[in-house]
């Protein structure tokens, strides 16, 4: 099993090549450029730099979203492309579970955030059980508020165990955490607190083994809400 995994849902862009479990390569960019910039020349290199033949993939996987609009499409047509070219299948993976996944068996709840603007995240709650991911809150927009009053009422349980945050929205999460949050929190580390394609990865290929892909003509995005030119144009009465 080989797959290209690509996530360019927020500020990172991050590829990787993975083979039966291993990995092989990956390439993140945390910087202010453009995905359209970025993607594609940081799939080469890693090509060149692994010996890759694309023909030899079985898969591409991808962060589906939610995430940026314009992030989503630049990565969903760079896989959507691909996976057209090569014939190959593309495994969708929610954004917050490929974050959640760089947490890999931590104790608690993990709660993947990214920031959508106005005091408000996408958000994920989720756990381990063993080496398998839990999703005990599926991702939705939600505010940060409402966020904190959520994981309050989840008081007890593995909650007691303490509530890891990562994501680029822990900037707008953690005043509310900290003025009001009842349970033990803390905020993943630098190594682990932005989007990785090797999480995706290696989130992808327990998916792609259980059957959970698409044809490259089936994928789309997953935006769980209107953009915000598409809100401010409703609201203008434009819609």
């Amino acid at each position: 099993m080989k797959l290209l995994a690509i996530d360019s849902s927020g500020l990172v862009a991050s590829a990787a090549v993975l083979e039966n479990e291993n990995l092989l390569a990956e390439y993140t960019v945390n910087f202010k450029k453009t995905h359209s910039e970025t993607l594609l020349p940081m799939i080469d290199t890693i090509a060149k730099m692994t010996e890759l033949d694309l023909k030899s993939l079985d898969a591409i996987a991808i962060a589906a979203g939610p995430g940026s609009f314009t992030g989503l499409r630049i990565g969903s047509a760079t896989a959507k492309g691909l996976g057209l070219a090569l014939d190959i299948p593309i495994v969708e993976v929610p954004t917050l579970e490929g974050l959640a996944m760089n947490l890999f068996m931590a104790r608690g709840f993990i709660c993947p955030v990214m920031d959508a603007r106005r005091k408000q995240v996408y958000s994920g709650i989720y756990r381990f059980e063993g080496d398998r991911l839990i999703v005990v809150r599926d991702q939705e927009p939600v505010a940060a508020s409402d966020l904190i009053a959520e994981l309050n009422a989840m008081a007890g349980g593995p909650a007691s165990e303490g509530v890891i945050f990562l994501g680029d929205g822990v900037p707008v999460v953690e005043p509310f955490a900290k003025e009001g949050l009842s349970v033990p929190f803390s905020f993943a580390p630098a190594n682990a607190n932005r989007q990785r394609a090797a999480s995706v990865g290696a989130l992808a290929e327990r998916y792609f083994a259980a059957g959970r892909f698409v044809t490259a003509a089936e994928h789309a995005p997953i935006y769980l809400r209107k953009s915000q030119a598409e809100q401010e144009r409703e609201r203008k009465g434009l819609a």
